[in-house]
């Protein structure tokens, strides 16, 4: 959260002339409520299997950008299909960079609690081994979201190439 998914995504979508999707924003649309309605009234644990099929489903489209919520990729099975169609990238930034991108932002449910910097920290160090799966990593802290953009664009044909 806060490294750039949506904003970068979209750029990148643009530029390829792919569709754009958020899974998240997908889920919302599914369900006709929140991702913090979610997990207030099911549980993280819900909202992880409503990841999952929007994976599932995402898997039978072509020629998208898929801005995946960052504990999507927590599950091996979510990694394993999309690398099976998709280039994974990974943005990531500082803790610091995050927090301060989200910090005023209230629809962040991971965050609730009475130290959202620690509980960035800690799910960085849980989510790091996987969020290393991906097949770019890109540190999103110090250039503009078109910049980022461009380079993915970039990553994207060396990979059609191979």
């Amino acid at each position: 959260m806060g490294a750039g998914k949506s904003t970068v995504g979209r750029i990148v979508a643009e530029q390829l002339q792919f569709d754009f999707v958020d899974t998240d924003a997908l889920i919302e649309s599914r369900l006709g409520t929140s991702i913090g309605d979610i997990f207030d009234r099911e549980g993280e644990a819900a909202f992880r299997q409503y990841e999952k099929q929007e994976v599932v489903e995402l898997a039978k489209r072509r020629r998208l950008v898929i801005a995946a919520g960052g504990g999507l990729v927590m599950d091996p099975e979510n990694m394993a299909s999309l690398k099976t169609h998709s280039l994974v990238v990974c943005l990531w930034a500082s803790p610091e960079t995050l927090w301060e991108r989200v910090r005023e932002q209230t629809h962040r449910p991971l965050l609730q609690g009475p130290d959202p910097p620690a509980k960035i920290r800690e799910m960085l160090a849980a989510r790091g081994p996987a969020y290393r799966q991906a097949d770019v990593l890109i540190h999103s802290g110090f250039r503009s979201p078109k910049e980022l953009a461009q380079q993915l664009v970039h990553q994207f044909h060396l990979a059609r190439k191979k």
